[in-house]
Order: C-alpha cells, then structure tokens, then sequence
C-alpha cells in the first residue's frame, strides 16, 4: 500500500492573508516529497475560501516547479465546468509542465452551492452524466484528430494542443461512492478515488466489494488502481485526540452548508450550520469520528490502515484539508513519514522476500 496527501489552500478568516496560506501549502507539499509520498492531490473549488482552487492545474503546475519525485494530482476536476477542448488541453500542458507527474482525477462534482453558481443551478447529481461524456472524449483528443457530436458539447474536427507527456496519456481516476459509476469508471480503464466519509471501519469493505465486482465484471480491462481518503490526523499522545475531532466535527458543519445548500456565504466564507441542525447524527458523535477516521498516534493509525490494507487499497490518501492548525498538519506529516510508513515498508519488503524465495 502506498500512501498520499490532499492538499489544498484554505482560508476560514479574512484575517488569514494569502501569502502565508500559499507559503503553509508549499511547506506541506516540500515535506510530502521529501517524506516519499507517492502522490499530492488537490481538489477542484470555486467561490469559497475553505478550499482555494479555482484551477488546480496552475496550483499543480507551481508545485511542480519545488518538488521533485512526488507525483501531482487533480481530486478531482469537476466534469461539468470543463469543455473538453479546453481540459485536453491544459491537461496535457500541465503534464509537460511537471515533467510527466500529473495524475488526472475526474468526478461529477458536489456541493450544490457551486453547481448554482457555475453550472447554472443544475442538480449536482446530474453531472455524472457529463463526466461519462467528457472522459472519453478527453481521451480522444490526447491521442489526435477527433470531432465530437454528443448531448452537452459538439465540436469539428480538433486535437489537444499539446498532446501529453505521458503516453499515451496521464492516469485517468474517477471518483466513485455508488456502484454505477464503479462500473463505468473501470470499464473505460479509469482508476478509482473513493472515500468512506464519516462511516464506520465496515465502510472500507464495502467500498472495496463494490470495486472488486466492477473488477471482476470488465476482465477485458486491466485491474486498475483503488485509492482511498479520510481524514487524517496524527498526533503524539492519545489523549490529543479531541482537537482533531472539535475541527472535523466543525468543517463538517460547514460541509453540510454546501452539500444542502441550507446556511449563508458571505464574502466566500460559509458559515457552519448550527450543531443543532446536525446534532444527534452518528457521523456528528465524538466518540464515533475518533474511531472512525484516521485520528490517532502512529500505532493507533497503523492498526486502522491495517484494515484498509487488507480490503485491497492500492492507495491510502491523507485528507489533511479541514482547517487543522497548520503546525498539527506538519506534525501529522512528520509522524506519519517517521513512525507510519516504515511498517508498511518493511511489510511490503517481508512480502517480496517471501514471493522471491518461493514460500
């Protein structure tokens, strides 16, 4: 299992200014790569400041110029804001302008106060069927001259100027909760970013049986890659566990907020809806996000990957963006690089002595 961050600019003050914001972003970033993280992926985000990405492809592109291995990604674009003339585009000349890292991540979208604001009020759920258009027309015009004819674009005869780096072209990942777009996300060769949110440790599983199946449906396709993300915060000693969750539990109401569309935003800033509005949920318990996100100290958070680990999980992201002090996201980082990734490198080097000397 390899390991990934999520990374993106956020501001939940005005008195934030830009300049440390962006600084705190590229400090993260430089520590991922240097720690051997595999990927940094970033989100897809318009008129608010929690999460500052109106192009993640200029914010991939400027990351690209002060890291060196780790690879760059998009989690995710969001299908219907894009034509595919464009995303072909400035997809691939974001690929040559981080020397062939860009890892590229697709999905239909989330919160409905975006949709009203970029996609004129269409209901978010609907943008799945833009992502199934698009994706393959993308992929068409990576690889040359391609005219499209379909239900939300048309276009004559045109390629993607440049063409990409890499050949023949970036990993595709879609992102996926429902069978549907497993399905269909592996069948045109995708990869597939996934999350269990909030839900109990039993949500991991059934997120891999949903993955496993559409596998086992498409043989005809190469077995793709399964990434998954929660939320992540590590710390030194156990009875810290209460500041990671005061801050999930309160960027979770602010989630709800644009998810349902039901509190205000006032100059890009949205306010979290009262805990009485979400008071009495079980994803809104303490004790239950502490066991059920990826909260702990180093042992605590190896044992929770464990299960992750045996549900098939290529890839297990770090979800570090939920107004977490920033000398807690260091931390988390720091730990997760020293005490947690060596036991799963060791694991994965006890297993290829194993495969070598034929037990």
């Amino acid at each position: 299992m390899k390991f990934a961050v999520s990374l993106t600019m956020e501001r939940f003050s005005p008195d934030a200014p830009m300049s440390r914001v962006k600084n705190n972003l590229l400090e993260l970033a430089r520590i991922a790569d240097e720690g051997g993280f595999e990927t940094l992926w970033t989100a897809e985000h318009h008129t608010i400041e929690c999460t500052i990405s109106p192009n993640p492809f200029q914010t991939l592109t400027w990351l690209g110029q002060h890291t060196d291995q780790i690879r760059l990604g998009t989690s995710t674009l969001v299908a219907p804001y894009w034509s595919p003339i464009r995303l072909a585009g400035e997809a691939a000349l974001c690929d040559h302008l981080t020397d062939g890292r860009l890892e590229f991540g697709i999905a239909r979208g989330s919160y409905q106060y975006e949709f009203d604001r970029m996609a004129g009020g269409m209901p978010q759920q609907e943008g799945v069927a833009y992502l199934k258009e698009l994706v393959p027309a993308v992929r068409k015009l990576w690889q040359g001259d391609y005219a499209h004819n379909g239900q939300y674009w048309n276009f004559p005869l045109a390629t993607a100027v440049p063409k990409p780096l890499q050949q023949p072209h970036p990993p595709i990942w879609v992102a996926a909760r429902d069978p549907g777009t497993f399905d269909w996300a592996i069948s045109v060769g995708a990869n597939i970013l996934s999350t269990p949110l909030s839900a109990p440790a039993a949500e991991i599983q059934v997120l891999a049986d949903k993955f496993e199946k559409a596998v086992a449906d498409h043989p005809e396709v190469p077995r793709p890659r399964f990434m998954m993300q929660r939320r992540t915060c590590v710390y030194d000693r156990p009875e810290d566990w209460q500041l990671a969750v005061q801050h999930s539990m309160d960027y979770g109401r602010t989630f709800e907020n644009l998810m349902q569309n039901i509190g205000a935003v006032r100059e890009g800033f949205p306010e979290a809806v009262p805990f009485e509005s979400v008071k009495g949920k079980d994803n809104y318990n303490p004790d239950n996000i502490r066991k059920n996100l990826m909260f702990g100290t180093p042992d605590e958070v190896i044992e929770k990957l464990l299960a992750y680990e045996a549900a098939g999980v290529d890839q297990y992201c770090l979800g570090l963006t939920f107004n977490l002090p920033f000398e807690l996201q260091k931390k988390t980082l720091r730990l997760f690089v020293d005490e947690v990734m060596p036991f799963f490198a060791a694991r994965e080097q006890d297993r290829q002595r194993a495969v070598g000397s034929g037990r």
